[in-house]
C-alpha cells in the first residue's frame, strides 16, 4: 500500500532547536529524522512512498535522491511540490489529482514517531486514523470513540492537563474522499473527519506503542535522547 508522507510544513515551532533544514530532516545523533523513519517504515513492509512537499522541497528532493540507490534501493518513490500551502487535506487532495490515484492509501506526518501501527492500519476499513492514549493531551486535544471504535468527537485541545487518546497522525484513506475538492487548500482534521464524524464514517484504530512529535524543541530534543540511549528511555508521558 501507498503511504503518503505529509512533508511539506514549516517548522516554525522548532526553528529555534533545527534552523537550516526542515522538520524532516532534523538531525538526531548522526541521521536525519527522516532516515529512521524510513527504515521502520521498510521494516514494517511498506514500498511504496509518495513525499507532499512545499518548504525547502529542494533539501528533502536531494536527501530521497541519495538514498535511492541505498536504502530506497527497492521501493517505488516519488514526490509532489504544493505551488502554495494546501493545509493538510489540501496536500492530500492534490496528490491524489495530481497522480490520478484510486483506492485506499496510508498517510502520516514526517515529524511524528509511531513505535507500530503500519500492518493495524492496513488491516483497518477506510476511513480511519490512528490514535494513542497520552496522560498528558493538552497538547493535541483528544479523540472521543465509542465501543465499536466509531469517533464521536474531536475535543479541542485546551491546555488542561488529562489522559486521553490523541490523533496520532496515521491514516488508512480512499481517494474517493477527495474526488469533489474544489482546488483550495482545507484541513483534513478540522474539514474532512469532521464530516466525517458528522456522519460516522470514521473509525479509531488505538495503539499501544511509542508515540512522539518531534515538532517542539523539547520533545525533539527528548527523542534525540531516546535513540542515543538505544531507545531504552521513555519516550511517552
Amino acid at each position: 500500500m501507498r503511504l503518503l508522507v505529509l512533508a511539506g510544513g514549516f517548522g516554525t515551532r522548532l526553528k529555534t532547536a533545527v534552523a537550516d533544514v526542515p522538520k524532516a530532516l532534523a538531525p538526531v545523533g548522526n541521521m536525519s529524522f527522516l532516515q529512521l523513519q524510513i527504515e521502520h517504515w521498510l521494516a514494517q513492509g511498506l514500498r511504496e512512498f509518495t513525499f507532499l512537499l512545499h518548504h525547502q522541497a529542494d533539501q528533502i528532493i536531494a536527501f530521497l535522491q541519495a538514498q535511492q540507490s541505498g536504502l530506497l534501493k527497492d521501493c517505488q518513490v516519488d514526490w509532489i511540490i504544493e505551488p502554495v500551502p494546501m493545509d493538510t487535506g489540501g496536500a492530500i487532495a492534490h496528490a491524489v489529482r495530481t497522480l490520478d490515484l484510486k483506492g485506499d492509501f496510508l498517510m502520516t506526518n514526517a515529524d511524528t514517531w509511531l513505535g507500530g501501527g503500519i500492518h493495524e492500519m492496513m488491516q483497518s476499513a477506510a476511513p480511519a486514523i490512528a490514535v494513542v492514549n497520552l496522560a498528558d493531551v493538552s497538547r493535541y486535544g483528544q479523540v472521543h470513540f465509542d465501543h465499536e471504535h466509531r469517533v464521536t468527537a474531536f475535543a479541542e485541545k485546551n491546555g488542561q492537563c488529562a489522559a486521553g487518546w490523541i490523533n496520532a497522525g496515521l491514516c488508512h484513506l480512499n481517494a474517493d474522499l477527495f474526488k469533489n475538492w474544489d482546488g483550495q487548500p482545507f484541513s483534513l482534521e478540522r474539514d474532512l473527519f469532521a464530516m466525517l464524524v458528522q456522519n460516522q464514517r470514521l473509525t479509531a484504530v488505538p495503539l499501544h506503542t511509542d508515540f512522539i512529535d518531534i515538532g517542539v524543541p523539547d520533545d525533539y530534543h527528548h527523542f534525540c535522547r531516546w535513540v542515543a540511549a538505544g531507545c531504552q528511555i521513555a519516550l511517552c508521558n
